[in-house]
């Protein structure tokens, strides 16, 4: 594998961002004004140009299937906002469903905006545990790394008549494939939860 890639990919991370309570708007906002926020703070976050990171029709759905309260007079409060973008870092890896029984609490007991401690408060505790999870995601991505970058030996009699360009393609493909099976697991774990959560909820409301 290329050397400078470890790199690339480290430095990337420590330049992602998550945006501050404090820089979110405290007036209402409009459905452009939201969506134009949205890519604003989140540009570093899209694979590309094009992509968007929040549309009108994405806000309308979140709203039909119950993961957003419905705005006031068409105006977006701060708390709508901060949902917004717990459900942006949760989509990419959960269903809807999934989504919505894990934000329950948020939208059932923090979302009014005299409840204390208030969602603001709520998404500043969970993203200060950021900086210390992405520290050890990087040592994780260069244990990972270094362990891919000896697969394939060539001291091994299956991989000895490899060319070098086809041993970095496939600790190439070792690394990335490490680093699928770790969100796989991640995943499985954070269904299993959302499985328990929903299936507390239906007890409680069948009492």
């Amino acid at each position: 594998m290329e050397k400078n890639l470890l790199e690339e990919l480290t430095e990337y991370l420590q330049e992602l961002r998550y945006i501050p309570a404090s820089e979110i708007p405290g007036l209402a906002l409009y459905m452009d004004q939201v969506t134009g926020f949205m890519e604003e703070q989140l540009s570093m976050m899209k694979r590309s140009p094009s992509d968007k990171a929040l549309t009108k029709t994405m806000i309308n759905n979140y709203a039909k299937n119950k993961l957003l309260p419905p705005p006031v007079k068409k105006r977006y409060s701060r708390n709508h906002i901060l949902m917004l973008l717990f459900i942006y870092y949760y989509k990419g890896i959960l269903s809807l469903s999934d989504i919505e029984e894990i934000l329950r609490p948020l939208h059932d007991t923090y979302f009014a905006s005299d409840a204390v401690p208030s969602l603001a408060k709520v998404y500043e505790e969970v993203f200060s545990l950021e900086a210390d999870a992405r520290d050890r995601l990087i040592e994780d991505i260069r244990t990972k790394f270094a362990r891919a970058s000896e697969s394939f030996s060539p001291a091994q009699d299956a991989f000895s008549g490899l060319t070098e360009e086809a041993r970095s393609e496939l600790q190439l493909f070792a690394f990335i494939s490490e680093l699928a099976y770790d969100i796989y697991l991640k995943k499985q774990l954070i269904e299993r939860i959302t499985d328990q959560l929903r299936e507390k909820s239906g007890e409680k409301k069948k009492r």
